[in-house]
């Protein structure tokens, strides 16, 4: 038998076998530490002129024009494209050293955050109040949309064909809006008594507009006639245009410092804007890679990428085949499939941190952390895994290595406990053309809310890690 070993022997084993977790800030020296912290300034505004798919398109567009991407539609030669679908996904790429055909390292984030959409027939008037009636888009608790200020996003087609940019409450001389809720002394029955999910119906999450009339007492429905009368005089809309718009209700106000410290930040859309910002910050920083570079930004994640320009689309196909033409390699199906086959991604997606006061539902030695740095999950899904991708060891080591190697702060997470819940990603989409794929992105707590909370150290690690994988061969 092994005598015990001396306490000096034992920490000797303990550095060396045991792994342990690394709090960002106590690796960050004084110069990184400023630069994470600038590094969320421009997050901030990102986040602030970004708050739909559409908005987040545009800018990613401009940045790509900014520094000389081409639109690979009209491209004759060049080594930086991009590609818009729908105005609601872009791909961009910067071309490697390597062949194309042999792989791409690619990124894929989503631009779709949870909201309220305005539904075709939404303006109508009760009590001598105007309101609009929406439907939820993705997984909300409806509470956390009631009695807070609201802002109208979105684009109508008019009758004329000519589009229409909306965006209202969030210039400081803007109006708000609003869903009522009701008083503490009336809701006893209606809500207290009910569980949460019966409690707040989808149907009632009806947005204040208006309370002037128009005409006088005879007149019919004028309340709702008056918001009608602004809407043409200011922007030229009538009530059918409202049928062919896409209006989203999100949160008003900016992107917040959150603390004394201000070492968090606070703002609608973290999911999956961060991922999304991190991704295009990293391409900024790429020069001529070994392997060729690509960053999608993809919609309709929050709703089970479906659609036209969901992740299950073959948008990526798309742009892949132009790529494989542009750069004058072997074109065909044969060669798209083998450049998707032997490419790797990152599925840039959010996980769920650990929340201290509610640990009961998640397995903390297993639970993402504020503060460590970019996560990796392994797997999704929920139910025995279902409907995840499941990642395999070998790139699991892969991605493990390439971040140990450029000191990426790094931790693993899963979301809650075995059959507590759980959630999906883009990843399974991208596993479907055989490439390997991790899911891998920042840690966030009230995700899905109206605002939700990242820490700066984890977007910082978010950025690095990305570009450490642009940059791997």
């Amino acid at each position: 038998m092994k005598s015990n070993p001396s306490k000096k022997k034992v920490e000797e084993l303990r550095n060396r076998l045991v792994r342990k977790p690394q709090l960002v800030w106590d690796v960050l020296g004084p110069g990184e530490k400023k630069k994470a912290f600038e590094f969320a300034e421009g997050y901030k505004a990102f986040l602030d002129s970004a708050k739909t798919e559409r908005e987040a398109v545009r800018l990613i567009e401009a940045f790509a024009k900014k520094k000389g991407f081409k639109d690979i539609t009209e491209a004759d030669g060049g080594r930086k494209f991009y590609k818009i679908n729908r105005n609601k996904n872009i791909v961009l790429a910067v071309v490697g050293k390597r062949p194309v055909i042999s792989g791409v390292n690619l990124i894929a984030s989503h631009v779709d955050s949870p909201r309220l959409d305005l539904k075709q027939n939404p303006l109508y008037e009760e009590v001598d109040l105007a309101f609009l009636k929406t439907h939820y888009y993705g997984g909300i608790k409806k509470y956390q949309w009631l009695t807070r200020p609201l802002a109208i996003h979105g684009i109508v087609i008019k009758k004329d064909g000519n589009h229409l940019d909306l965006q209202i409450g969030e210039s400081d001389h803007d109006p708000v809006f609003t869903i009522a809720d009701l008083l503490p002394h009336l809701s006893r029955k209606v809500q207290n008594e009910k569980k949460v999910s019966e409690a707040f119906e989808g149907e009632k999450l009806n947005v204040l507009v208006g309370s002037l009339p128009l005409g006088d007492d005879e007149t019919k429905e004028r309340f709702k006639l008056a918001v009608l009368e602004y809407l043409f005089d200011t922007y030229g809309i009538v009530e059918e245009d409202l049928i062919s718009s896409e209006i989203e209700i999100v949160p008003a106000g900016r992107a917040r410092d959150v603390g004394l410290d201000r070492s968090l930040v606070g703002a609608y859309g973290h999911d999956d804007r961060v991922c999304a910002y991190a991704t295009l910050e990293a391409v900024d920083k790429l020069k001529t890679p070994e392997t060729t570079a690509v960053a999608l930004f993809i919609d309709k994640e929050e709703i089970g990428s479906d659609g036209s320009t969901g992740a299950k689309s073959r948008f990526l196909e798309s742009f892949v085949a132009d790529l494989l033409e542009v750069t004058e390699e072997q074109a065909g199906e044969k060669a798209l499939r083998s450049c998707l086959m032997s490419s790797k991604a990152l599925s840039a997606d959010v996980n769920g941190a650990l929340d201290p006061d509610y640990q009961d539902v998640h397995e903390k030695r297993n639970a993402a952390r504020i503060g460590y740095g970019i996560c990796i999950s392994k797997f999704g899904g929920s139910g025995g895994k279902y409907g995840s991708n499941d990642a395999n060891a070998e790139y699991l080591a892969e991605i493990r290595q390439l971040f140990n190697e450029n000191s990426i702060v790094w931790q693993t997470g899963e979301l809650g406990k075995v059959d507590e819940g759980g959630g999906g990603t883009i990843a399974k989409f991208l596993a479907i053309y055989g490439m390997e794929v991790l899911d891998c992105g920042t840690p966030v707590l009230s995700m899905h809310s109206p605002f939700e909370i990242a820490g700066k150290a984890d977007i910082y690690m978010t950025y690095k890690g990305y570009s450490a994988f642009l940059n791997s061969r």
